[in-house]
Parts: C-alpha cells; structure tokens; sequence
C-alpha cells in the first residue's frame, strides 16, 4: 500500500505547531543507557543530608583527578579542582581553554531537602514515653510526615569541638522512629480541621522510647533510660544537643516504581536529581572551551541563606580567586558567564490536574524542563531570563539530539516557587532554569522518570562543552 501523502495543513502544523517528544520514542538502547545511568543515581540518593553528599562527593572528586583549590596558583587547561565550603556545601570547576576572562559555564543545585530538624533542647517525656521536639524544615505538608518511619541524621559537636556523626535507621539491622497520628475512630474534630492545620508544627514530635529507667529516685525514667542509651553508644549528653544539626528523614530505600522500572520512587529527589546530573556531567566535561563550574548548595529550601547557601558571597569570592591568578577582574568574568539554575519542577499530575496549566505544564519522560521563570503571582522572587539565554540553550540542547520540555510551577494565582537562579543572576549572569519534572514534590516520597534524570545529565553536559558563547 502506497503511503499516504500528507496535506497541506498537515505539513504547516509539523512545520508550525511546537511538539515536545516523549522520550520513549528513542527506544529500547535509550531507556537501558538511563537505566544504568539511575542505579548510580540511586545509590546517590541515600545520601539524605547536605553533608552526606558532600561526604560522598569528595572521593569521587578525587577519584576522578580532582584536587582541592589552592589560592593564587595559575591552572592549566584541563585540570580539575574543588573547593569544599564547611562540609556543606561545594565548588568544583574543569579549567577550559578560552582565557576565565571570556566567561565561566556555571552548574547550580541544592543538596538540602525539607525535613524535620531537632530544636535546640529536643528530648522530653510525657505519659512515660520519650520524644524528640522538631522544627521542620522547608515547605511540607504537616499531615504526611505522621506514620511514616523516620531515621536520624547529622552531626552532634561536643564541647572539646569533637563531631559525632549520626545515622540512626537506614540499616535493617537499626531501630527507626516516627510521629504519630489520631486513630480515624477519634478524629472527627480533627477531620474538619483544613488540611494546613490537621497535623501541627508542634505535634510532629518523634517517638525515641518507652522502657523505664530503675530507679525509684527518678521522676523522669523513661527520658533518663534513653540519655543513658544516647550517652554509652555516643558520648553525648543532652546539653551537646545545643550544638547540633539533626534532623529526621524518611527511612525509605530508593526504588524502582512501576512495572516497567521507568520511575525512581524516594525521599529527597528535590533536588537530588538534579545535584547528581550536575555532578556527574562536570566529572565527564573533559577539556572543554570554556571553564566549566559546578555548584551543590546549602540551605535552599529556606531562602539560600547563610554561609553555604547560594544568596551568600561563596560562589562569586571562588570565582574572584580563582580569576585573580589570571589578572582578570570578576565583574568581566561575570559580565560573560551563563549559568543554568538545575533545580527541579513540578510534573503534570492528572489526579490534580485542575492546579495546572496543561499547555505550560511538565511532563514525565518528557526530558528536562525549561523554566524561563518561577516566583509567584505576578513573577515576585524570581530570575526572568532573557529570549537570548533560553535561545542559547535551546540551541545547545536541539543540536546534541537532547528531549527537553518547558513548563512553569502551575497556574498562576495558585502559589508558586523559587530556586537559586535568581541569586546567580543577580551577579549580571545570565541564568535559566534546567530541570527534572517531580511527582509528589516536598513528600516523603517523591517520584521522578529515569529518563529525565539522564537527559538532565546529557543536557548540562553539552552545555559545559559547548565550544560557542551566545
């Protein structure tokens, strides 16, 4: 049978009409390459802290012939160098050929992710059962932390400055922890409660024990049963909870989700996905044109404040270091560079698909979002980037054969969100938004396509190799 000639207006829509492509349609050696690419993103993923990952990073780096920064010294093109900002976060940068002075191609993630941190003082009993006190951490949903298990992370420093490391709960082997909740045949007065206010900031308290104490003397036993437990296995007692950063995370494993193992199902996705692709596209951009720097930053989820978040002076006094051996100035560096903000976005949900614009929406397997924007309302709290730099992007990621997608947050008047592209940009780079579409996003359980995980890491890839400026 002869094939059927196309008409006219079928030629002007493929011609006109935007159409993003499912990545499924690259067949089955594309979905096995993203398949391997995800079981080291996997591994990645149990990783639930920012100092986790930067625990986890730093032998990679070294691995792979990173060294650390060393201030004043002239790199060669080719050489790979990192600079570790308090354990918390990261820089780690492949010097290019072209002169620093023709600008920089810049990789920017986060590595927290919301959570439920200690307050200072967290431990108390009451009705013979001992708790930990929190104060979460990030935007959640209060009423999905309850009933599900929690382990324990972070670092407790002592008085003689000594940090004692914790991971409670990720080993089968290991107790776990969680909230508790109102059995339903209590909780009518709760159910009519808005969904904001059915679980408060101060009921998500952790259940850390039960069993008593013997000591008749001692009002509080079960509190005092646990001290004791905390004190012989870690040397710490409850004054060293002052200074300390713990906190609560879901204890589950990564998974494969669905029969066709298409989807990774874990805590911690925002913004693992995109901090691995990073990571691993800077370790893989050999010998590019232009130096390549990539960023896994702290403290995004509540504003990238502080020493180690991005809206701090720690990305640009590295790149002025590293500029000053050269005898550039930074603001001509800066003047030149691009970046892309790679933080994640939220994917088309057709269970709640009425919070959705579906025409500027994200979709699964639809490779990476491009995100010209984010804020709220009538674009508050963003970077905005320019039709040239999504241009420039769109040209990087056509040419390299790469699915990509754009998408905003939802609709409008609905809220909104931000990343750290607008604290990059405000240092005369231009920035975009690049990044994974998440289901469930800020859950305990967050899902993401393998797919669009890999095409992340090909996309950024290309863009730290590309050999041209806009």
């Amino acid at each position: 049978m002869s094939e059927k000639v196309k008409s006219e207006g079928k030629k002007l829509e493929e011609k006109l009409f935007l159409k993003h492509e499912n990545a499924s349609e690259k067949g089955k050696k594309f979905f096995d390459e993203a398949q391997g690419f995800c079981e080291g993103y996997k591994a990645f993923l149990n990783n639930k802290t920012e100092r986790e990952v930067i625990d986890y990073v730093i032998p990679l780096l070294k691995d792979s012939g990173y060294v650390e920064f060393e201030l004043g010294r002239k790199y060669s093109p080719g050489e790979k160098i990192f600079y570790n900002n308090r354990g918390k976060s990261i820089i780690m940068a492949t010097i290019g050929k072209k002169c620093i002075c023709e600008g920089v191609r810049i990789g920017a993630s986060h590595i927290d992710s919301p959570r439920l941190d200690f307050k200072p003082v967290p431990m108390f009993e009451d009705t013979e059962i001992a708790y930990f006190k929190t104060h979460y951490y990030g935007g959640i949903k209060k009423y999905q932390w309850p009933s599900v298990p929690l382990s324990l992370h972070g670092i407790v420093t002592l008085k003689d400055g000594e940090n004692v490391k914790i991971v409670i709960g990720e080993n089968d082997s290991d107790p776990v922890f969680c909230v508790t909740d109102l059995l339903p045949h209590l909780a009518r007065e709760q159910m009519k409660k808005p969904a904001a206010e059915v679980i408060t900031g101060e009921q998500l308290n952790i259940v850390i024990g039960s069993w008593q104490f013997k000591d008749d003397d001692v009002s509080q036993k079960v509190k005092l049963n646990i001290a004791n437990i905390i004190f012989e296995k870690y040397g710490i007692t409850e004054s060293d909870f002052l200074s300390a950063e713990l906190c609560a995370v879901p204890a589950f494993k990564p998974r494969d989700v669905g029969f066709d193992r298409s989807m990774i199902g874990s805590y911690g996705q925002d913004d693992s996905a995109c901090a691995y692709a990073n990571i691993m596209a800077e370790v893989d951009a050999k010998n590019p044109e232009y130096t390549t720097i990539t960023i896994l930053a702290d403290k995004e989820e509540t504003g990238s404040d502080g020493p180690t978040g991005l809206n701090s002076m720690f990305l640009m006094d590295f790149i002025e270091d590293l500029a000053s051996a050269y005898n550039v100035e930074l603001r001509h560096v800066l003047k030149n560079s691009m970046c892309l903000s790679c933080d994640v976005n939220s994917a088309y949900d057709p269970s709640f698909g009425e919070n959705y614009d579906r025409t500027n929406c994200s979709y699964l397997n639809h490779g990476p979002s491009i995100s010209k924007y984010g804020g709220a309302g009538g674009k508050y709290s963003t970077n905005d980037a320019s039709a040239e730099m999504v241009g420039f992007v769109r040209r990087i990621m056509d040419e390299s054969g790469i699915i990509w997608q754009t998408g905003e947050l939802g609709k409008i008047d609905n809220g909104g969100g931000g990343t750290v592209a607008m604290y990059v940009s405000s240092h005369n780079v231009d920035t975009v938004d690049l990044g994974v579409p998440v289901l469930s996003m800020h859950s305990p359980y967050e899902i993401t396509a393998k797919a669009d995980v890999y095409m992340l890491y090909l996309a950024i890839k290309a863009f730290y190799l590309y050999p041209e400026n806009r």
